[in-house]
C-alpha cells in the first residue's frame, strides 16, 4: 500500500481542509470539506463522474495533507488564506492579486498618517482598498492631500516639536503636528473625515463638516468656517460624479462575470450610502469547467479574506453551488460583525444593476483579449521580421543582450538581460561585477562577462543553462569582434550573434563588412531598441549602486561608531549619500542597527561638515 493510500484509508470523518501536492512536493489544490474522509476519497473512485480538469488534478495528485477544523466556517477561512497564499495552479486564483495596493491610516499612531501599503496586518490601521486601478488610487490621494491638511511626514510624531517645518505646513496643507502646537483630539478630526471619504460615505461627511462650519461661523472663526467650506464643495463635486442608482442608502457589492476561453472577467460595482463609489475588474485562471456559481464562490472566498470592509448586503448573478451560500453568508457575517445578505435577483432594480455589471465585465475581457492578441501578433511580427533580417533559421525566442557601463574604468559592471518570445524575462536578468581589468577597456570587460556567462554552461550552473537563440551585443564591430573571440574560444561560437551601434542604430553581423539598417519604423527595430536599452539600464543602474556604496563609505569613514554594517544600512535606507545628508536625527535613528547615539554621532558628524564647507 502506498503512502498516499495509507493516508486516505486514515481520513477523519471531520471538517477541515485538505491539500494536494504533486511528486515535487508542489501544492497544486487546496480544498475544504465538512467531511474530510468522504470529500477526499470522491476524488479518487473510479466510478466518479468527473469533469477533465478534476482527472487531471487527480493523475498529478502524489501526497495529501490534511488540517482538521472545528467547523466547516473554520475550514472555508483556513482554505481561503491558504488559496491565497499559495496560488495553487488547479484552483481558482485572481492574476496578479498579490500587488494591489490598499491605502492604511495608522490609527494606533499620536497623529495618524495616510500610507501605501502592500498588504493588511493586524496592526490597529484601518485600511481601504484593493485598488486594482493604480491611477485611481492616486487620483484618491491627491484629492486628500489637496482638501485635508494630514501628515505626510514619513517617522511617527508624538505632539513634541520636531524640527523646521516642512512645505506642506506652510501651504496649508498639513496642520504641523511637529511644531507641538496642534491637540490630538483637533487632528484626529481631520483623520475621521479622511476615514469617511474613504469609506465613500459622501452625504454623512458633508452633514458633518457642514455642521462645523456653521459652529466655527457662529464662533466668529471665520477662516475655519471657509475652509470647511471648501471642503465641502470639494466632496460634493466628487459625490456627484458618482451617478446615483439607488433610492436608498445601502452600502453593497454588486459581482457579476463575463466566461473567456483562458480567463473569467469578474466585476464588481461597489455602492456606499447609494453612491456607486468604485467599479472594479478582476482576472481569475483556473476556471476552466467549472460553473458561474462556483466561479463565483471561488471569488468571493478570495475577495473577502483580507478586505477590510464587508458590506451588509453583496447582489450576486448566480445562484452559489450546494450549501456554498449559506456556508459563505456565515463567514462573511462573522468577519462583519452583524447579518451579511448574498442576494440573486430575478427583477426589478437589483437585476438590472447586476446586467450593467456584467455588460462592463464582457466590455473588460473584450478589450483585454483584444489587447493580448494585439501585443502577441506585434511580438509574433517583429521576431519574425528581425529573423528574415538576420537569415535566421526561425523567429528567436530566446534573446540575450549585453551591455558594460563604468566611469574611466572605475567601479565597472556588465549586464546580461533577456527576453523570451519578445517579453522581459527579468528572472533570467544577471549583473556582473569587472575585476581586475585596468581602465577604460570596454573590449576586455566585455570577453569577461561572455566568458563568465558561457563557462556556467560548462560548469552546469542551473541558472546560466539556457542558451540563447541570438547575442544582442551593445556596440558596433570592435565590440562584436571582441564577443565572437570569446563564443569562438569556448565552443559557441554558432550562436548568432551581432552588434547593435547605438549612434546610428547599425546592425554589425559576423562576416559582413556593412551594417544592417533596419526600416525606421519596423517593429523588429523597435524590439532589438527595447532590449539593448534594457541592458543599458540595468548595467547603469547597478553600476550607480556601487559608486553610491563607495561614496557613502567613504565619506562615512572618519564618524565615530559608523562601521560598515551601519553604512550599508544607511545607504539602503536612504539610498544616496545626498539623502544621508538631509535626514533628520530621528529618521537617522530609524534606521536598522543604528542607535540613538550613533544618530546623534553622525548627525553632528554632517553638520560639522556643512559648517567646513561653507
Amino acid at each position: 500500500m502506498s503512502m498516499l493510500e495509507q493516508k486516505l484509508a486514515l481520513l477523519p470523518d471531520k471538517p477541515g481542509v485538505y491539500i494536494y501536492k504533486d511528486r515535487q512536493g508542489h501544492i497544486i489544490y487546496i480544498g475544504k470539506a465538512l467531511s474530510l474522509k468522504q470529500r477526499v476519497r470522491s476524488y479518487f473512485q473510479a466510478s466518479a463522474d468527473h469533469s477533465a480538469k478534476v482527472r487531471a488534478l487527480v493523475q498529478k495528485i502524489d501526497d495529501l495533507e490534511i488540517i482538521i477544523t472545528n467547523s466547516e466556517v473554520d475550514a472555508l477561512i483556513l482554505e481561503s488564506n491558504l488559496i491565497k497564499e499559495h496560488q495553487p495552479w488547479f484552483n481558482i486564483r485572481i492574476k496578479d492579486d498579490k500587488h494591489y495596493p490598499y491605502l492604511k491610516l495608522t490609527m494606533r499612531e499620536t497623529y495618524p498618517r495616510l500610507v501605501l501599503a502592500r498588504r493588511i496586518q493586524k496592526d490597529g490601521a484601518k485600511y481601504f482598498g484593493p485598488y486594482p486601478n493604480a491611477q485611481a488610487m492616486r487620483d484618491t490621494v491627491k484629492l486628500i492631500r489637496r482638501i485635508f491638511p494630514l501628515s505626510t511626514c514619513k517617522q511617527q510624531l508624538s505632539g513634541q516639536k520636531t524640527g523646521r517645518t516642512c512645505l506642506n505646513f506652510h501651504i496649508k496643507r498639513c496642520l504641523g503636528p511637529c511644531t507641538g502646537e496642534v491637540s490630538r483630539e483637533q487632528y484626529l478630526e481631520i483623520v475621521q473625515s479622511v476615514d469617511m471619504l474613504l469609506s465613500g460615505r459622501y452625504d454623512s461627511l458633508t452633514k458633518q463638516l457642514a455642521e462645523r462650519m456653521e459652529m466655527a461661523a457662529e464662533s466668529l472663526r471665520f477662516e475655519k468656517a471657509a475652509e470647511l467650506r471648501d471642503q465641502i464643495n470639494a466632496i460634493k463635486q466628487v459625490s456627484d460624479k458618482q451617478k446615483m442608482i439607488s433610492a436608498g442608502l445601502e452600502d453593497r457589492d454588486i459581482i457579476a462575470l463575463a466566461r473567456g476561453v483562458e480567463e473569467t472577467c469578474v466585476g464588481v460595482l461597489i455602492m456606499r450610502e447609494g453612491h456607486a463609489i468604485g467599479h472594479e475588474h478582476y482576472f481569475l485562471t483556473g476556471t476552466e469547467d467549472l460553473s458561474r456559481g462556483e466561479i463565483l464562490a471561488g471569488y468571493l472566498k478570495q475577495h473577502y479574506a483580507n478586505n477590510p470592509y464587508v458590506p451588509p448586503e453583496i447582489i450576486l448573478a448566480a445562484e452559489l453551488p450546494d450549501n456554498e451560500a449559506e456556508l459563505i453568508s456565515a463567514w462573511l457575517s462573522q468577519q462583519r460583525g452583524s447579518k451579511v445578505h448574498l442576494i440573486i435577483p430575478k427583477r426589478g432594480d437589483k437585476k438590472q444593476l447586476v446586467e450593467m455589471v456584467e455588460k462592463n465585465a464582457v466590455a473588460a475581457l473584450e478589450e483585454r483579449l483584444a489587447q493580448s492578441l494585439s501585443q502577441g501578433e506585434l511580438l509574433q511580427s517583429a521576431l519574425q521580421e528581425l529573423a528574415d533580417y538576420l537569415a535566421l533559421p526561425s523567429p528567436p525566442h530566446r534573446i540575450e543582450c549585453y551591455d558594460i557601463s563604468n566611469i574611466s574604468g572605475t567601479e565597472a559592471v556588465g549586464s546580461m538581460v533577456v527576453m523570451l518570445d519578445g517579453e522581459p524575462a527579468r528572472s533570467e536578468y544577471r549583473r556582473f561585477r569587472i575585476h581586475d581589468i585596468a581602465g577604460p577597456n570596454d573590449y576586455a570587460m566585455m570577453q569577461q562577462v561572455l566568458r563568465r556567462r558561457f563557462r556556467r554552461v560548462q560548469q552546469d550552473d542551473a541558472r546560466f543553462a539556457d542558451l540563447p537563440d541570438l547575442v544582442v551585443i551593445d556596440g558596433g564591430k570592435g565590440q562584436l569582434s571582441a564577443a565572437l573571440q570569446v563564443l569562438h574560444e569556448l565552443g559557441f561560437a554558432a550562436i548568432p550573434t551581432v552588434g547593435l551601434a547605438e549612434a546610428e542604430e547599425y546592425i554589425f553581423q559576423p562576416g559582413q563588412s556593412e551594417p544592417l539598417i533596419l526600416p525606421r519604423q519596423s517593429q523588429s527595430l523597435y524590439l532589438v531598441q527595447r532590449i539593448r536599452d534594457e541592458a543599458h539600464r540595468v548595467a547603469l543602474r547597478y553600476h550607480r549602486q556601487l559608486r553610491a556604496k563607495k561614496q557613502v563609505a567613504s565619506w562615512l569613514e572618519g564618524c565615530p561608531g559608523i562601521g560598515p554594517a551601519r553604512r550599508k544600512a544607511l545607504l539602503k535606507a536612504f539610498g544616496s549619500l545626498n539623502k544621508v545628508k538631509a535626514a533628520s536625527e530621528a529618521e537617522l535613528a530609524e534606521v536598522p542597527g543604528m542607535s540613538k547615539q550613533a544618530a546623534a554621532n553622525l548627525y553632528e558628524y554632517i553638520r560639522q561638515h556643512d559648517r567646513r564647507e561653507r
